[in-house]
This record gives C-alpha cells, sequence and structure tokens, in this order.
C-alpha cells in the first residue's frame, strides 16, 4: 500500500518545523503564492449587466461582468456603484453584484465612463 496522498487529495497540511501548510502549492502559508494572485477572467472590452434571480430564493441582483481586470480598481468601482445605487453588494471573483434591479442605472453610469455597455439576458 503507498503511503504517500496524491495532490488531489489535500496532502501534507501541517509540518512542525513550518506550521500550516497550503494544500494546493504545498508551501508554508506565510510565503503560499496560490492564494496572492488570483486568476480573473479575461474580458473582450465589453461590459454586460443582467438580472440574476436564480438562487437568490427570488431576490433579484445586478450582476456586472467584464468591468475592468485590476481587483483594486473593481473594488473601487463597486462602492460607487453602490453609492449611486444606494444599496449594498459585494465583488466575487471579478464580477460585480449590486442587491436590487438596478440595470438601467449601472448602464448609464457605463456609458458615462465611455465603456461599451451591453444588457444580458432577458
Amino acid at each position: 500500500m503507498n503511503s504517500k496522498k496524491s495532490p488531489a487529495t489535500g496532502g501534507l497540511v501541517y509540518s512542525t518545523g513550518q506550521g500550516r501548510m497550503c494544500p494546493a502549492c504545498r508551501q508554508p502559508v506565510a510565503r503560499c503564492a496560490c492564494k496572492k494572485s488570483p486568476v480573473l477572467p479575461k474580458t473582450d472590452g465589453i461590459v454586460r449587466v443582467r438580472l440574476e434571480t436564480k438562487g437568490r430564493k427570488g431576490k433579484g441582483v445586478t450582476v456586472v461582468t467584464g468591468a475592468s481586470a485590476d481587483p483594486a480598481e473593481l473594488d473601487s468601482l463597486a462602492k460607487q456603484l453602490k453609492q449611486r445605487c444606494g444599496s449594498g453588494g459585494t465583488v466575487k471573483e471579478g464580477v460585480i453584484e449590486i442587491q436590487g434591479d438596478h440595470v438601467a442605472l449601472v448602464m448609464e453610469e457605463f456609458q458615462k465612463r465611455g465603456k461599451t455597455v451591453k444588457k444580458a439576458g432577458g
């Protein structure tokens, strides 16, 4: 029986010499390289805005994709959009989510900034 664990099952999670280990890159958590450089989706320069209700118990959420590639710029943009819409929201994996149906308002804001905007979905 092979006692070595495969990378798919996690492998080493703690070492007495190093402490906690990252299961993905197998480095100490302090030197973990995989968490510091998130993979961002590639964009084609078109900002797509849609309303999502699926999986949210009927609550509408305005979803913005393709807005930016820089995480700091994306956070700043999300903050401005939330203030403009007067509601909450978040940034998840390069996607801005604004609570409520604010598709028209968000599209107008991006058009003012000179971006190409498309309404996605229905």
